[in-house]
């Protein structure tokens, strides 16, 4: 063997060793991380904090995926990883990417008026632009606060819909009706109903050959939702259009969404783009100072169906978790596995002060506030209050969208009276505005939306609804 060849073999060695070791630890490093996850999934499930699936991916390779509980509100059937769960909102992700879809092909604009694809509309539907449809400025108002109306029962509310609530791209509202438009323009435009356009465009591509849109909450393959005394939950949603499937499938979506496979990239950017505020079609995201997505984060919620998707192509890791009874701790115990995977400390999610008091608060508002005051003085240990003004906020929003007006700003006060963030107690004063606002009480919904303002100059939605109140009052 030549001379040259014989120094190179120990050199050689040493880095095969090298690599060898430093897989090893790697190796050690995840297999230590998985057990970290599964024992926080345990006490979380013990808790009574989540039961549903859940997928943990880190480098493009699926490193935890478990089923937690049960599919039936009688826990007489036990989730597995096949069944499909509802995922609220998440969908809406689904109707922007068809959108860009046909963007990209030149068959629409984000600047077309509404009116050029659904004439029958009212005037409004001039100025109103699929680009405010995608990020929920059109300025139409959510109708129906129980969101339950039927297809039919939407168009003739848009029928008879005299103006929007404000001039479109000035302000935020999440608005179901956003959601309806889009796929009507999506069938006038294809020629295809909406299910058929998504499945031969974005789940066959996807590969997500379990998905089913519209399949029956009670329909074979479901996990049915439930809630915290373990009765089932009635699903409230009348519209069509609503994406059922398991967390395989989601996490095939993340992937094919994410590495540009079914829209470009300068279409996931304008689809990302929010309203200062409020939520894009895709949620939330991050980008660094080249454009790169660096992180994706969304949550839906449906009649106590709840999801979560993050990635961060950063670190590269995804999580995915579906659950059919909802607690609102899927961020805590996504932050949870994100310092696990660190290897940094981490604190398991507690009880949901809104879901102890939602129920309470609906049926005697005061006995509602008693029993949370109770808690907090009495109970802080069992209870979440690390974002008290947010659990306040939600129950709050809750009764609003049960017309329970007066009982929602006593509510929205309370969480105003905290020690919190400017932008957290101008919402709450915002949405204090709204209840006078829908209440018909003009005066003091400027008033309260002139707080939220000085709280926070940066809330241009409370601007936005000041200045139109502004022109009707001047």
């Amino acid at each position: 063997m030549p001379m040259g060849l014989l120094k190179k073999e120990p050199m050689r060695v040493l880095l095969f060793s090298i690599l060898l070791s430093l897989s090893f630890n790697i190796l050690q490093a995840q297999s230590v991380a998985v057990k970290q996850i599964d024992s926080l999934m345990q006490v979380s499930f013990n808790r009574g904090i989540f039961n549903g699936n859940i997928l943990v991916a880190q480098k493009g390779k699926v490193i935890y995926q478990k089923s937690w509980g049960y599919a039936d509100a009688n826990r007489t059937i036990k989730l597995r990883p096949d069944l499909k769960f509802d995922m609220g909102s998440i969908c809406k992700e689904f109707n922007g990417t068809a959108i860009m879809i046909l963007k990209e092909r030149g068959l629409l604009k984000l600047d077309d008026p509404v009116a050029k694809f659904l004439p029958q509309l009212p005037q409004w539907a001039q100025k109103v632009k699929i680009r405010h449809l995608i990020n929920y400025t059109s300025g139409i108002p959510n109708v129906n606060a129980q969101s339950d109306e039927t297809d039919e029962e939407l168009l003739k509310n848009l029928m008879a819909l005299k103006d929007v609530k404000f001039e479109p791209g000035s302000a935020y509202i999440y608005s179901h009706y956003n959601v309806y438009l889009q796929m009507r323009i999506i069938e006038k435009i294809s020629g295809l109903p909406y299910a058929e356009f998504i499945r031969k465009n974005i789940l066959i591509p996807a590969h997500m050959t379990h998905t089913i849109i519209d399949h029956p909450v009670d329909g074979p393959g479901m996990a049915r939702a439930f809630d915290n005394d373990h009765h089932e939950t009635k699903y409230a949603q009348g519209m069509t259009g609503w994406l059922r499937l398991p967390v395989t499938d989601l996490y095939q979506w993340t992937k094919a969404l994410e590495s540009y496979q079914l829209i470009s990239r300068e279409s996931f950017r304008e689809l990302a783009a929010n309203f200062a505020g409020g939520e894009s079609s895709l949620g939330s995201t991050g980008f660094d100072e080249a454009g790169n997505l660096v992180w994706h984060q969304h949550q839906g919620s449906n009649s106590n169906y709840e999801a979560l998707l993050y990635s961060n192509l950063k670190d590269s890791v995804s999580i995915i978790m579906m659950t059919n009874n909802q607690n609102l701790k899927v961020h805590g115990i996504k932050s949870a596995i994100i310092s696990i995977l660190k290897a940094e400390p981490f604190t398991i999610p507690r009880k949901s002060i809104y879901l102890d008091i939602r129920d309470k608060v609906f049926n005697n508002t005061e006995q509602g506030l008693a029993f949370y005051r109770d808690i907090k003085t009495n109970h802080p240990d069992n209870y979440d209050f690390s974002f008290e003004i947010g659990d306040l906020i939600s129950t709050g929003k809750y009764l609003q969208r049960r017309n329970k007006l007066d009982d929602a700003i006593s509510i929205f006060h309370a969480a105003a009276l905290l020690n919190a963030k400017p932008g957290d107690i101008s919402y709450a004063y915002e949405l204090i505005g709204e209840c006078y606002f829908k209440k018909g009480d003009h005066e003091q919904a400027i008033l309260y939306y002139q707080k939220a303002q000085a709280v926070e100059p940066a809330n241009k939605n409370a601007a936005g609804m000041l200045n139109e109140l502004l022109k009707t009052h001047s």
